[in-house]
């Protein structure tokens, strides 16, 4: 017999004795991997006295830690898909079927991993149980929520589909700067010196920033940059639909930090907690900045009310293709708010709340990069009127 063999033989074991013990019904995750643990070692022996009746060599101890590793994984984790996160040097995971997984590296290093899941149902449940174990708030993966985005403990970023696609499909991304700053920033060339010390000078000035880009561009990793040049006793509020940012995680660098996720509705249609809302509710938190992790609907209107009321010194992200393009993405939100904002009213409440818009892209290298930083300095005949006060000369 394999490793893999006496792993799905263990995993079996251990859920076993869970059931019968209905220790899955401890509320504690610490407390239920440390029993599993006891139980994995009670399997170990039983397989041990096994293979000596069978005058057996023992398996060695470099076996039974890979043994204790997958099955844990499988117990609380991703399975199989943990051991592609424990490599610090990848970046995205992306899984196209249980057998057709793509790992990207740091240097834009690219290639092809083993299956992560003997069938694509397999992959469903896997992911059906990090959905459900995983995040702060449990939430659904099935027919009738085919989508999910979940946090993972690491602080990885995944995002799962299902029935609308022909297989069942995964993305994770890593965040691999998580107490990234400025000063970092500058190091790997994402921003130059002037720039940095720019960009610290409106953080602690309290301007009010918008940080825009593609997807995967670096949006999140800037805004952590900028938020550990703010004073570490001023009391953040982030509001995220799936927690990215951790600032929790330094407590060094920030001392007063809520963080607040939404929530997806029940099987009843009940409990979801929506942006908007959590939006609303900080601004009674008493905050001295609000962080919105990714603008991309109703809440924009909101957040604009909420910086134009005393809020200073707030920030976000948004997607959006430069930094003149962000006005239009956030005038195109709030149209489609409830309360159907006018074009011309929202850009008034852009020039009133917003000082500065910084646009950050990927390059064919792979390199994160500043391409431009706009100044919001007022509105006029409609439009926003801005000036752009750094555009990077490639």
């Amino acid at each position: 017999m394999t490793a893999s063999v006496y792993t799905e033989q263990v995993l079996a074991m251990v859920t076993r004795e869970f059931e019968q013990t209905e220790a899955s019904q401890l509320g504690d995750r610490l407390e239920q991997k440390a029993l599993a643990g006891q139980f994995i070692v009670e399997a170990l022996d039983t397989i041990a006295a096994e293979r000596a009746r069978a005058f057996l060599p023992p398996i060695d101890s470099t076996e039974e830690s890979f043994i204790t590793d997958e099955v844990l994984a499988t117990l609380f984790g991703l399975g199989p898909i943990e051991r592609l996160l424990a490599d610090d040097s990848v970046e995205n995971v992306n899984i196209n079927g249980c057998d057709t997984v793509w790992v990207h590296h740091a240097g834009g290093i690219k290639r092809r991993a083993e299956p992560v899941a003997r069938s694509d149902d397999d992959l469903v449940v896997l992911i059906r149980k990090a959905a459900a174990q995983l995040g702060r708030n449990e939430r659904r993966f099935d027919l009738a929520n085919p989508f999910l985005d979940l946090q993972l403990p690491d602080g990885s970023r995944l995002n799962a589909v299902m029935a609308v696609s022909e297989r069942p499909a995964v993305s994770i991304r890593r965040h691999r700067h998580e107490r990234v700053t400025l000063d970092e920033l500058c190091e790997i060339g994402t921003l130059d010196e002037a720039l940095r010390d720019f960009l610290r000078a409106a953080v602690q000035a309290r301007k009010s920033i918008i940080i825009c880009g593609g997807t995967n561009a670096g949006k999140t990793t800037l805004l952590r940059a900028l938020l550990n040049a703010c004073d570490p006793d001023e009391r953040l509020i982030t509001i995220e639909d799936r927690l990215e940012l951790s600032l929790t995680t330094d407590p060094v660098q920030h001392h007063d930090v809520i963080e607040m996720e939404t929530r997806t509705a029940n099987i009843e249609g009940s409990g979801g907690i929506t942006m908007q809302q959590l939006v609303r509710n900080a601004l009674a938190m008493s905050p001295d900045r609000l962080i919105v992790g990714e603008v991309r609907g109703p809440e924009v209107v909101d957040m604009l009310a909420a910086l134009s009321t005393g809020n200073d010194g707030s920030m976000c992200t948004i997607h959006a293709n430069s930094s003149q393009a962000a006005f239009s993405k956030i005038a195109t939100y709030a149209l489609r708010s409830a309360e159907h904002i006018p074009v011309e009213a929202t850009y008034r409440m852009i020039a009133e709340s917003i000082n500065f818009v910084v646009h950050v892209s990927r390059g064919h290298d792979g390199r994160r990069q500043v391409g431009s930083v706009r100044e919001v300095t007022g509105s006029s005949m409609g439009e926003v009127t801005s000036v752009e006060v750094f555009k990077d000369r490639e």
